[in-house]
Order: C-alpha cells, then structure tokens, then sequence
C-alpha cells in the first residue's frame, strides 16, 4: 500500500512538472518569435517609400527597385526625414539617351545606377517654404549618394526653385510624415557618373595604334622636310608640329590642316566621336541646349572641331547657358558669320580644366587664352573664389566646371556670352580755349641791325626785322 501511495505520488508529480513546462514553453517563444518579425523592418502605409512606388513616378520607382535601393531607403528612412526631387516620365522615357538608360541598366554598372538614384534624395525635410530665397543665392546640401551635393536656389525675376539647374515643377507634390517628393523637369546625372559612362563608351571605340609617326614639317615653309631630316619621326599621338593657325583657312568656317598631322590617314584620335559625346553630355547636363543647337546646327563648328581634335589639336570650349544665349540680340547674330565668330572667341586652343585655370589665375593674377578668333584673347582672372572671363558688362563668371573632359577636348560652363574688347578709337579733339601766341623777344645784336638796315633800306633781308 505504501509502495503505491508513493509511486503514485512521485509519476503525479513528474506528469504535473511536464504539464507546467510545457504550458510555459509557449509564453517564453513568443515574444522571442516577435522580436524576429519587428527587427524585419516593416514599411508603414503612410511613408513616402509607399507614396513613391505607388505615385506617378512609376519610371523613377522601376529604377529603384531595379538599383535593390528598398532596405537603404528604409533605413534612410527610419533615421530622419528624407526628401526626394523625382523626375517625370518623359524625361525617363523619351528624354534620356538610350544608350545611357542601356548603360544603367547593366548588371556591371549598378553602383553608378545607385550613385545616380541616391544623388535624388537628401536626408533632411525641405518643404517648399524653406527654400532659399533669391538674396541668399545657392545652398548646398548633401545627398544619400557617395560625396555628391544638391544645390537649391531660386531664378532672379521669376522666382522659380531650381535643384542644380532643373526646375522644380511639382513642389510639394507628395507629402508624408516620414518625408515629401518634389517634381522635377529632368533627371540629375552626377558628374561621375557621367565620366564613368564616357569612359566605358570611348572604351568601346578605342583601335590600335599604328606605330608610324607623321612627316616632319618645317614651320617656316610649311613644306615637308627632306628624307635626310625625316629620320627623327614625330612619335604617333605626339601634338601638331603646325600651329592651330595654320590647320584654319580664313572665313567663318574652319578647314583641316594643310599637311597630315600626328591623325595622319589613319586618325589616331577619333575627333568626330569625342565631339559627338561633349554635345551629348550638354544635353544631358541641361542649361546649353542653345550652344549645342548653334554647334550642330546652325554652323558647321561641330564638324570642323571633330577634324582639329583629329590632327591632334586640343580644345577648351566656354560654353555659355541658355540663360547669356537668351540675352543675344538679333543685330548681333545677323551680321554673316557672326555665330562663327562669337563661338570662335569661346574656343580656347589649350586643354584647361577648372582647376588648372583657377592655379593659373591665383598664381599670376590676370591671365589672357589665346582664342580660335585670332588675333583677340579672353582674359581670366580671379573673383569671389571663381574664374572671371573678360571685364565689365562683358565678363562671365565659371557657372558648372569641367562638364566634359576626356583629355582632348574640355567644356567649362560659363553664366555670360564673351564679346572681344574693341579697340578705343584715340580722337584727338581740337581744344576750346584760344592759345595765345607770344613773339619771341629779339636780342640787342638783332635790333641794332634791323635799324642798321633800316637806315638804308634793306631791312627786308632779315625777317625778323
């Protein structure tokens, strides 16, 4: 009897220890089954990532996805607010380049996709009304991308708000607790982006050197030199022996050199495409659709340049935006030639980037470019932290540095259209007042002699008697 009394007891008491561990082993899973699924980072209805992927920017929001930006905006998103400048459509679509839209969308080229999405989005909330205003100029802030800025400012006169130089079309357009999207007219391609998109696409049509070099020529005559002096060939790749007045025939339009240079028949520097590519970038960058128009169509510069960088000739152009363009009257641009010549005095035979016109400027002072409009320079020189070309009611100051280098050729934006000075006429104009004419005094030998001669009369002989 005892035996079963105690055997009872101790198969009760281990039955009733089960029953209690396992009605508590489900109250301490669950909460650690909780923590899991909160630490996934679930995405609130209201956020502005939700307004994004479900909002009329359907193209920016393929992209993003497409770019595996999702978890980055939402920790982006979960630290402060953000705001995103979202481009239409049509300027996905229609506007951008498809070899460029092909270049984003390759799998070896996802990181500049990433770059050009994050350089859209800023961490912090700037509404509408916290836009700086015109007197203030630009403000800088700091985007989600790697080391790029957006400059927000507003035009003088109209008081349009502007995120670099694309315009703010849908201010406010999506507001959210977490954030807000702003509509813009364009996309904004950072500069690296760009280089590295250049880059890959010179890349594809670079050809093999061929190891000869061009014949020598004798500057003096223009003329080829004998076989004895040819034997120290110019290496292939090497700068014109010419100088780049003598690759231009005189008129408004510009001819290829009169002898072979280092291009020589096999066109070592393929100059018609690297032209084709800087007009391309100022399309793409937005402001100087008016100085590619006068490029490509209205003159014939954009062929004559593709020859000049094919013989060798480096080029710096001073682009001027839409903005100077605008400002051109048609006295200006009627004259024959005078888009030719306008653009030729923005045509630096030198390759110049912003920071070494800046070095040359802060080194000496005041420095003068040669110009494809011989024989007048445009002179540089330092001013508010930037580079000033020319002087007075004429001057430009550097607005967008180094929107295109490739080494041959580079292209400087500039905020005016640079007129050569014209030389001041010196009219020497007759004086109003009456000079009075004084007889100089005779000696006493002179008078003597006058009356001498007098007394005789013979004082005629000398006249000054």
């Amino acid at each position: 009897m005892d035996r079963c009394i105690y055997g009872c007891s101790a198969l009760s008491f281990l039955f009733s220890f089960l029953l209690l561990t396992a009605s508590a082993l489900p109250q301490t899973l669950e909460p650690v089954h909780h923590n899991k699924t909160g630490s996934g980072g679930q995405i609130n209805s209201n956020s502005v990532l939700v307004a994004l992927l479900d909002s009329r920017y359907t193209e920016l929001a393929e992209l993003v996805e497409k770019a595996l930006l999702l978890q980055t905006l939402e920790d982006a998103v979960g630290r402060h607010n953000i705001t995103i400048f979202a481009p239409r459509n049509e300027a996905l679509e229609r506007d951008l380049d498809p070899d460029f839209k092909r270049f984003l969308l390759q799998p070896g080229n996802l990181k500049s996709l990433q770059t050009l999405l994050l350089s859209h989005i800023i961490p912090t909330r700037v509404g509408s009304n916290q836009w700086p205003e015109e007197s203030t100029g630009r403000v800088k802030h700091v985007t989600l991308g790697n080391d790029q800025v957006l400059h927000l400012s507003k035009t003088k006169g109209n008081g349009k708000r502007l995120v670099n130089s694309a315009v703010i079309t849908r201010p406010d357009d999506l507001t959210r607790p977490d954030g807000l999207i702003h509509g813009i007219e364009r996309l904004l391609i950072p500069r690296s982006v760009q280089e590295d998109f250049n880059r890959r696409r010179n890349l594809r049509s670079i050809s093999a050197v061929l190891p000869e070099g061009a014949p020598e020529i004798d500057p003096r005559t223009n003329r080829l030199k004998k076989s004895a002096a040819a034997a120290v060939a110019v290496p292939a790749g090497s700068p014109p022996v010419l100088p780049i007045q003598s690759a231009m025939a005189p008129g408004p339009s510009l001819a290829p050199a009169p002898a072979p240079g280092p291009g020589g028949p096999r066109h070592h520097f393929n100059g018609e495409a690297q032209v084709k590519d800087f007009i391309h970038t100022l399309l793409h960058y937005g402001g100087y659709n008016e100085m590619a128009d006068i490029l490509v169509n209205l003159t014939s510069l954009a062929t004559e340049m593709g020859r000049l960088v094919s013989e060798g000739y480096v080029l710096t152009v001073l682009a001027p935006n839409d903005e100077a363009m605008a400002k051109l009257t048609t006295d200006q641009l009627s004259e024959p030639g005078a888009p030719e010549q306008i653009m030729y005095y923005h045509i630096i035979p030198e390759y110049q980037t912003e920071e070494s016109m800046y070095n040359s400027v802060r080194r000496f002072g005041k420095v003068k470019y040669e110009t494809l409009r011989f024989p007048h320079k445009v002179a540089a020189k330092e001013a508010d932290g930037s580079v000033k070309f020319g002087s007075g009611d004429r001057s430009a100051y550097l607005f967008d540095p180094d929107i295109y280098t490739d080494g041959r050729i580079s292209v400087q934006g500039i905020d005016g259209v640079l007129f050569p000075e014209e030389e001041e006429e010196t009219v020497k104009k007759p004086s109003g007042s009456v000079k009075k004419v004084v007889q100089p005094r005779r000696g006493k030998l002179l008078e003597v002699a006058c009356r001498m001669l007098g007394a005789i009369g013979k004082d005629s002989y000398i006249s000054k008697c």
